[in-house]
C-alpha cells in the first residue's frame, strides 16, 4: 500500500484527505505543520507522493509557506512527487513551484475523481522511474563488472546490445573453437577479434591478422603457408614464412573471410581439419596449432546456396557466430563514441545538444568507421567550442534510409538542451525530437526545474 503524506493546518481538510485515500487503498500520513510533515517524512523513507497546503498562518495568502515547505522536501527527497492544493490567490506562486517541478497543483475544494487519477498517474510513473532506474544500474554494474572480469580492449560502448555480444565473447574466448564474426563494413568485427584473443588461453602467442579480400590470388597460397626459394616467378632467394607459421601457438585472424576464392578454400579447408600444410615448392609437411577467428559482412549462407562458399569450409570456420549489429541498431552506443572520437583529436570541443541528436538520429550505412570520420572532420572544422549540427554535414537521408529509434536522454542532455533554448518546452522538445509531455515527463524523472 503507497504512502502518502498530508501537510495541512486545516484539520477538516486533512480529515477529508485521509478519508478519500483510505477508500482508494493509500496509507495516509497527516501532519498539520511543515515541521511535523518534514519530521515524518524523515521517519518514512517509503512515502511514495506528498500532497501540501501552501498557507499555514492564520490571514496569510501570499504562498511563502508552502514554496519554503516545497523546497524543504526536494532536499529531502528530489524525486518525491508533491501535489500542491492552493486557493486561486495562490495560482501564481503554485504556477512557478509547478515549473520548479511540482508534479500539479489542485484548487480548493477539489475533485475527488480528478485527484486520485493524479495520484494514481503519478504513483505509476514513479514505479516506472524506479524500475528504469534500477534496470539502469543494472546495466551499469554489469558493464563495470565485465570490464573488471576480461580485457576489453578499450571498446567505448553504452547498449544492452554490445554488453550481451561481449559477455558472450568473453564467455567463449577461453575454449580453442573457431569464431565467426559477422556484421557490416565498419562496425567494429576487428576489435572484437581483438578482444577475443585479449583474453584466450593463447593471448601470449601471436596475433596475426590477413585481409582476405587484399590477397592476389596468384600469391595467396604463398601468403597463407609459405614458400621455398624460387617456388613461383619473382619469388626470393630466401624462404618464405607464411601466415600460419607467424601465428603458431597463437590466433590467426581472417578478414572479409567471404572473399576467399574457390581454390584458396580447399587448401584452408584441409589445415583446419588436419593442422598440416606444405609451403609452396616444398614437399614437407609442417603442423601449426592456431586458433582461427573469421570475420565477413556477406551473407555466408547465400553464398553457399549460390555455390560461391563451401558448406564444409563454413561449418568449420562457424563453430561459434558472434554477431555484431549495425551502429543504427544501437543508438545508445552513438554518444559516448562521438564523445570519444572528439577527444582523440586533441581538443575540448563538445557537441551541441542538436549536433547529438542529429548524430543519433542518422542511419550510419558506414558504422563506427563513418562516425569517426564525420567527427574528424568536425573536429578540424568547427571554429567554435561547440560543434552544432551544420558542422556535422551529414548526408541527406531517403525515406529508406531513416530509421526510428529509441533514444532517450541524458540529464546533462536535456539540462543543456533547456538551456540553449531558454527555457522554452516547445522548443527544447523540437530539438531532442520528442513531444512536450514526454519531455515534462523525463524533465520530472530527473528531477530538473522548467
Amino acid at each position: 500500500m503507497d504512502k502518502v503524506l498530508i501537510i495541512d493546518d486545516n484539520s477538516s481538510i486533512v480529515s477529508a484527505l485521509e478519508i478519500l485515500l483510505s477508500l482508494h487503498d493509500l496509507q495516509p500520513l497527516c501532519a498539520i505543520t511543515p515541521q511535523a510533515g518534514l519530521q515524518l517524512l524523515r521517519e518514512n523513507s517509503d512515502v511514495s507522493l506528498v500532497i501540501q497546503d501552501m498557507n499555514f498562518t492564520a490571514d496569510t495568502t501570499s504562498g511563502e509557506e508552502g514554496k519554503e515547505l516545497f523546497f524543504a522536501i526536494r532536499e529531502i527527497n528530489p524525486d518525491l512527487p508533491i501535489i500542491l492544493l492552493t486557493a486561486w490567490t495562490q495560482l501564481e506562486m503554485a504556477v512557478e513551484l509547478v515549473r520548479a517541478g511540482a508534479a500539479d497543483y489542485l484548487g480548493k475544494p477539489w475533485d475527488d475523481n480528478k485527484l486520485i487519477s493524479t495520484i494514481n498517474n503519478l504513483l505509476e510513473l514513479g514505479e516506472l522511474q524506479k524500475r528504469q532506474q534500477a534496470s539502469q544500474q543494472q546495466a551499469l554494474n554489469a558493464r563495470s563488472q565485465l570490464r573488471e572480469d576480461f580485457l576489453l580492449q578499450d571498446i567505448i560502448y553504452r547498449s544492452d546490445k554490445m554488453q550481451k555480444l561481449l559477455e558472450m565473447a568473453t564467455q567463449v574466448a577461453k575454449s580453442e573453437v573457431p569464431i565467426l564474426i559477422t556484421g557490416p563494413n565498419g562496425a567494429g568485427k576487428e576489435k572484437i577479434a581483438e578482444i577475443v584473443q585479449a583474453n584466450s588461453s593463447s593471448k601470449e602467442g601471436p596475433f596475426i591478422k590477413v585481409n582476405v579480400g587484399a590477397l592476389p590470388e596468384d600469391l595467396m597460397e604463398a601468403e597463407l603457408f609459405g614458400a621455398e626459394p624460387g617456388a613461383y616467378t619473382g619469388a626470393s632467394n630466401r624462404a618464405r614464412e607464411g601466415r600460419f607459421e607467424a601465428a603458431d601457438g597463437g590466433t590467426l585472424f581472417f578478414d572479409e573471410i567471404g572473399e576467399l576464392s574457390p581454390s584458396g578454400q580447399v587448401k584452408l579447408l584441409r589445415v583446419l581439419q588436419t593442422g598440416e600444410f606444405q609451403r609452396l615448392g616444398s614437399s614437407q609437411t609442417r603442423k601449426t596449432k592456431v586458433r582461427v577467428i573469421s570475420a565477413t559482412n556477406r551473407d555466408l549462407h547465400k553464398a553457399i546456396e549460390e555455390g560461391k562458399f563451401r558448406q564444409d569450409l563454413f561449418y568449420r570456420l562457424n563453430v561459434i557466430e558472434l554477431r555484431l549489429p549495425p551502429l543504427h541498431e544501437r543508438p545508445e552506443d552513438i554518444p559516448p563514441l562521438a564523445m570519444s572520437f572528439l577527444a582523440e583529436s586533441g581538443n575540448s570541443k563538445k557537441l551541441s545538444p542538436q549536433a547529438l541528436n542529429a548524430l543519433t538520429r542518422y542511419h550510419w550505412p558506414g558504422n563506427v568507421r563513418e562516425l569517426q570520420n564525420v567527427m574528424q572532420r568536425a573536429a578540424v572544422l568547427s571554429q567554435e567550442d561547440t560543434i552544432d549540427e551544420a558542422v556535422l554535414a551529414l548526408p541527406e537521408q531517403t525515406p529508406s534510409d531513416k530509421v526510428e529509434v529509441s533514444f532517450e536522454p541524458s540529464r546533462e542532455l536535456l539540462q543543456e538542451t533547456l538551456s540553449n533554448c531558454n527555457g522554452i518546452i516547445a522548443q527544447a522538445a523540437r530539438e531532442l525530437g520528442m513531444s512536450r509531455q514526454a519531455l515534462y515527463r523525463r524533465l520530472e524523472k530527473h528531477g530538473i526545474p522548467y
